[in-house]
Order: C-alpha cells, then sequence, then structure tokens
C-alpha cells in the first residue's frame, strides 16, 4: 500500500480502512508513503499486489516502470478514485493500465445512484444497486475494461446538461499484461467507504486481483 499525493482524498486515512482488511484476509501488508518503492525490481516482483493510495502528483519514469512492469509480471493491482484514478495525470502509461483517467466530477457532491451491472461476478454478486453522496466522476474509460458498475449522470448539475443519460462505468477489472488490475472510482474520501457496498466493491476487487 503506498499513499501520498494531494491531502483532500485523504490517502493515509482511506490505506487505514483497508489495511485491517487485508491482513484479516491473510496478507502480510506493508504501508509506504513513497514512490521510490516502485524501484525495487525483486522487491515488486514478489508481491501479491499493489494497493496505490496518490493523488495526482508526480511519478518518474522509473519509479512508473518499476511499478508497470511488476504488474505486466503477474502482480495485481487495485485501487479507487482518490488513490489511483485521479494520479499521474500526465503519465499516460500508467492511465493505460488502470483502464481509465478522471477528467470531472460535475456539481461537486451530489447524490447520485449506483447500479450494478453484473451480479454473476465474484465482486459485485449478492449487491444491489445503492445511492452515494459524494462526488460523481466523468472518466475517459478503456472500452477493453470489464466493467462491473455504473452510474448515470442526470444533466442537472455543473451546467453541462450535454451529458445527460451518459452511463458512465463506475468500477471495472482487466488485464495488464500478466497482471490482474480492478479499479472503483467509488472513494473521494475516507467517509465515502461507511457506504457498505462500496467499501465491499473495492475489498472484493483487492481480492481478485492478488495473485
Amino acid at each position: 500500500m503506498v499513499w501520498g499525493g494531494w491531502d483532500g482524498h485523504e490517502p493515509k486515512q482511506c490505506v487505514d480502512i483497508f489495511h485491517p482488511f487485508l491482513e484479516a484476509e491473510g496478507f502480510e501488508v506493508e504501508v509506504a508513503d513513497t514512490l521510490d518503492v516502485y524501484l525495487d525490481e525483486e522487491k515488486m516482483s514478489g508481491l501479491s499486489l499493489v494497493v496505490p493510495c496518490w493523488t495526482m502528483g508526480q511519478i518518474s519514469r522509473e519509479q512508473a516502470n518499476g511499478l508497470m512492469n511488476a504488474v505486466k509480471s503477474g502482480v495485481g493491482i487495485a485501487g479507487w478514485h482518490g488513490g489511483m484514478g485521479d494520479s499521474f495525470r500526465d503519465n499516460v502509461g500508467y492511465q493505460f493500465m488502470v483502464g481509465g483517467q478522471w477528467v470531472s466530477h460535475p456539481g461537486g457532491i451530489v447524490e447520485y445512484d449506483v447500479n450494478i451491472i453484473n451480479h454473476d461476478d465474484p465482486i459485485t454478486a449478492g449487491l444491489s444497486d445503492f445511492k452515494m453522496k459524494s462526488e460523481q466522476y466523468y472518466l475517459h474509460v478503456d472500452p477493453s475494461n470489464e466493467v462491473l458498475v455504473t452510474t448515470t449522470f442526470t444533466g442537472d448539475h455543473g451546467g453541462i446538461g450535454w451529458i445527460k443519460g451518459c452511463v458512465m462505468p463506475a468500477a471495472w477489472k482487466r488485464m495488464y499484461g500478466e497482471g490482474r488490475v480492478f479499479y472503483s472510482s467509488l472513494g473521494h474520501v475516507a467517509k465515502d467507504f461507511d457506504v457498505e457496498e462500496a467499501r465491499t466493491i473495492v475489498g472484493r476487487g483487492m481480492l481478485w486481483a492478488a495473485r
């Protein structure tokens, strides 16, 4: 688990939510607050899972390659908006691995519906549609993603009514080389994970992605 970047997304607080969850699932968890951990090729290649929680910021070519090469070799990666989908905005290679990138949150904090579209996948099995009161994220997404969860924009917020009816992926899984990639856009700040379904989706996504 690697946290840092903009404090507004509460990266450390979010890591602290899922750290005990992973330990309870049998993982030996290490937490770092520097991207230099990605430079240790031997260490990275031996991991089961990377959970990045780094908002915006800059990542060097060497750091990014260390992370991406590890995932390509079979290490899993899983995360949420505040730490994975709004990171390293100038690194398109990283965005290609993630399968998407945040671009807008019309209206800021709004109440919106979240729709489960794949009820057979182990990440979403048994879950029903639910509501969030948070930022609703408009993303640029890879069409090869296997989408599990969506949200639909009403067009009522932010003065951009032309997106009314747009169905936006909110959680997906994909492959990057031999590595499994899971991403959920649900997770602006730590309290968003008070919503049981949002927390469950991320937790199960981690377990799916882990090698």
